[in-house]
């Protein structure tokens, strides 16, 4: 009687074990491509927060085109220039 309810197991096993784990994963990987509410909540933050850094970048480039209408030609400044350490 063991040996018949072992074999029953196991065929169940490798027939049904396969099954489940497909269709796990599958419902977890189809939920995971979607945020959550504090997460599209945080990206909608992040939008807002690049836009007005955008404004402020443009507005900038506008006065220094009025301050120094050849600001754009000017050469960049040497690789480390903003790295250097004092002394």
């Amino acid at each position: 009687m063991d040996d018949n309810l072992t074999a029953v197991l196991i065929c169940l096993g490798s027939v049904l074990g396969p099954i489940w784990l497909v269709m796990h994963y599958k419902y977890k990987f189809r939920n995971s491509g979607q945020l959550s509410a504090k997460d599209a909540a945080l990206v909608e933050q992040i939008a807002a927060t690049a836009q007005r850094m955008e404004q402020r970048v443009a507005t900038l480039e506008r006065i220094l085109d009025a301050e120094i209408p050849a600001w754009r030609a000017s050469p960049p400044p040497p690789d480390g220039f903003y790295n250097r350490q004092a002394g």
